[in-house]
């Protein structure tokens, strides 16, 4: 993807926006942020207490946070809810979408002195820097693998356990259009963020033959969770860490396992971006470097299980046995996953995805 976006992009992108607010239901109207406050459109785990709690005690600023349980739900609150929210969070795969919908305003390094610090291969995201402009500051990252339990499914070696009959029922996938990058991937197809309507077409197939196989598409970790921890759900693709993490929590007399399957897992990386015009951009730059401190690094990691994006923070308050599991001086890690990009036609991959979810 080159730093400067081609117009058919923008026209892609100006139409998914449309999409995604055709599909929105009833986001509310709740009035513009009071100052001092922040409000947050984010992932699970990303605003947990046993972090933020610190960070409003030193900032003075109370935050307010939204959870999200997909890319594709950004557009659609952002469009619907004007005014409401003054950071949002979203993919690496998605942070283009947001920047060319309108959505965001360009960050001023000046006032985030340790954007420097972050792993250099997400600092120079063609998708982060456009231009010599900066729109997104790297906030964490990891990989979605497959999930299962040892108990019931011999250990996966590829994405097609997803499609398995012997596990008819019991299996989930994340409701999401990278749904599509999953099956393109099975399907063996390298070109999986560029696809054509041919591939897209046997793309749709594949995963409409995979519906009767599936229990529930899941939205949220927590709902994942709980649909293992209920013994409805035996495998799934998922975000590698937390969700088994939660999982344990349960206290089930069974283990689940992340596994990469030989298709790679896929990789992703979540920013902190600045909704345009929100008036609370002190607050804003006050959390964002609050997130790249080491308490705000070490926080998320410990309520997601995630890894870092700075290592510099991360280094002091990480054991050295976690800093090595969490890739702290391994970044070339991202290699070896395959990275989120934004679809070249983003509007005909939330098409494919929606028609899949409504055939019946």
């Amino acid at each position: 993807m080159q730093s400067r976006v081609p117009s058919k992009i923008t026209r892609s992108v100006s139409v998914a926006v449309s999409t995604t607010l055709a599909l929105a239901i009833g986001v509310s109207s709740t009035s513009a942020a009071f100052a001092g406050e922040l409000n947050i459109l984010t992932w699970e785990g990303y605003a947990d207490p046993s972090f933020i709690k610190d960070f409003e005690t030193k900032s003075s600023c109370k935050v307010s946070a939204t959870y999200v349980g997909s890319n594709d739900d950004f557009a659609p609150k952002l469009a619907a809810g004007s005014g409401v929210y003054d950071i949002i969070v979203p993919s690496i795969d998605t942070i283009g979408q947001m920047r060319l919908a309108g959505f965001v305003d360009s960050i001023d390094l000046k006032k985030v002195p340790e954007f420097g610090q972050v792993h250099a291969k997400f600092r120079s995201n063609p998708d982060v820097t456009v231009n010599g402009e900066v729109w997104a500051v790297p906030l964490i990252w990891g990989s979605v693998s497959v999930l299962y339990r040892t108990d019931k499914v011999a250990q996966p070696n590829s994405i097609k356990v997803l499609w398995n009959p012997e596990y008819k029922g019991r299996i989930s996938l994340w409701d999401d259009k990278s749904a599509i990058y999953w099956a393109a991937r099975m399907l063996g197809y390298d070109n999986i963020y560029d696809l054509d309507d041919t591939q897209l077409a046997t793309i749709k197939a594949r995963l409409i033959e995979q519906k009767p196989l599936v229990r529930k598409y899941w939205s949220t970790a927590g709902e994942l969770a709980q649909l293992f921890l209920n013994d409805e759900v035996w495998v799934s693709n998922a975000w590698t860490g937390l969700i088994s993490k939660e999982i344990r929590k349960g206290g089930k007399p069974f283990t689940v396992a992340e596994v990469d399957p030989a298709e790679k897992s896929e990789g992703w990386m979540d920013s902190m971006m600045l909704v345009k015009g929100s008036p609370n951009t002190d607050c804003s730059y006050q959390f964002i470097n609050y997130m790249l401190s080491a308490k705000g690094q070490c926080g998320i990691v410990g309520s997601t299980d995630y890894f870092p994006t700075n290592p510099v923070s991360a280094k002091t308050c990480l054991p050295a046995e976690e800093a090595r599991s969490r890739h702290l001086d391994d970044p070339g890690y991202v290699d070896s996953l395959v990275m989120w990009q934004m679809p070249k036609r983003l509007d005909a991959y939330l098409e494919t995805w929606n028609a899949v979810k409504a055939a019946m």
